[in-house]
């Protein structure tokens, strides 16, 4: 085999995803794209807000030194004292410019990071059910993700977590609001973590980072507040994107924020800066990271989002679909009718609606929809849905 072995194995998971994706393509070819109903891709049918594009035309018309050159490895120095200065209100915890780098998307922070700490056959500890590229991004590096259960509302179950740890854990990671959940992990479940990794660091005599990936924490609904990490943990990394909360996933900007006290802090954003040019990211975008400056915390409207949960979850629930209300992204996580995520996927896209496999998240029996579609998408593809559970249920009793 020429490919790399394991390379092959992390295919199975990504290309779940995109394997939808791909076929979503191929049926609005055939049958015409008013006729599939797409839930496949995370990708955002959002506008970005206007005033980010007037912020891009102002650059753009705006003469600037070296406007599209090189710049410091880290990002500019401007663009990392706003993302600080957002930061320190946001997590009641002091930040510099110096405790900031800009990447190319929460993807790029992540494998920096992961470039930073490990060390060949550590090990990152993560609850399912998760998003599947983690696997890839600590195999990168010689490292080993080890999954662990999850309670049944999807929050962490942090006795799983805590029998998983041992001298080799480097980390644990958390994304909340969750992909593919939707579930917020309340403030009461991120105190009661941090309080057993300090206790387990210390039992181990290795200092365990919580990593929290957080590209949606702009997306949420229904009053529920994403609980600050920062000012949780000391030992904490934030990584995001501005790839949801502008809804410009293509332009690849995002930064990671390491907490001023933790272990080694200074020498990890060292080692994140040296790694951009190896890993192949150089910079983050130039414009992009201009552009968010002059967005100022400007984000979509969350309650586009909020609506078209509503338009899609009602009609699901009354048919027999069993989930739990997302209160963030923009995904419902669905029991498979039947128990088996994929059989019952190609029951949905025998009606030309596109899900994607629990499988692909590490939690088998659940399928997840991407409701960051169009309102008629969701409304069109409910008939499909109905006729699938049928199918279903005709077949048990």
């Amino acid at each position: 085999m020429a490919i790399a072995k394991h390379t092959h194995i992390a295919i199975f998971g990504t290309s779940l995803i995109r394997k939808m994706f791909n076929e979503g393509t191929r049926l609005k070819k055939e049958f015409g794209a008013d006729n599939v109903y797409d839930f496949s891709l995370g990708n955002p049918n959002v506008l970005p807000p206007v005033e980010f594009t007037e912020a891009v035309i102002k650059i753009m018309k705006k003469k600037i030194p070296y406007k599209h050159a090189y710049m410091t490895n880290g990002g500019y120095a401007e663009t990392r004292e706003y993302v600080a200065n957002f930061l320190t209100d946001e997590q009641g915890v002091e930040l510099r410019k110096e405790d900031i780098i800009m990447t190319c998307g929460a993807g790029a922070a992540l494998n920096l990071l992961f470039q930073a700490i490990l060390n060949v056959g550590d090990n990152v500890v993560v609850s399912i059910p998760n998003f599947v590229v983690y696997k890839t991004y600590v195999e990168n590096f010689g490292g080993v993700l080890k999954t662990v259960p999850c309670q049944e509302n999807f929050n962490l179950d942090l006795e799983a977590m805590e029998a998983a740890l041992n001298k080799d854990t480097a980390a644990v990671i958390i994304n909340s609001p969750n992909n593919p959940s939707g579930v917020i992990y309340p403030e009461s479940q991120i105190k009661d973590l941090s309080v057993m990794l300090e206790r387990k660091s210390r039992e181990l005599n290795r200092q365990i980072y919580l990593v929290s990936d957080e590209p949606y924490r702009q997306i949420v609904f229904d009053g529920v507040e994403v609980p600050p990490i920062l000012s949780n943990y000391s030992n904490s990394i934030l990584v995001s994107s501005y790839s949801k909360s502008l809804s410009i996933p293509g332009e690849r900007i995002g930064w990671a924020a390491i907490h001023p006290d933790a272990e080694d802090a200074d020498l990890i954003m060292q080692a994140m800066i040296m790694s951009t040019t190896g890993m192949g990211f150089t910079n983050a975008p130039a414009l992009m990271q201009r552009a968010i400056v002059e967005v100022n915390g400007i984000t979509v409207d969350p309650e586009v989002y909020r609506k078209k949960r509503d338009l899609l979850s009602s009609p699901l629930k009354e048919m027999g679909y069993d989930f739990i209300l997302p209160h963030g992204t923009f995904y419902l996580f669905i029991k498979a009718p039947g128990g088996d995520d994929i059989e019952f996927a190609q029951l949905l896209q025998d009606e030309n609606i596109l899900s994607v496999p629990g499988s692909g998240f590490n939690m088998p029996g659940y399928f997840r929809l991407s409701y960051c579609v169009e309102d008629n998408v969701i409304i069109n593809s409910i008939p499909g849905f109905k006729r699938a559970i049928k199918k279903v249920l005709a077949k048990v009793s």
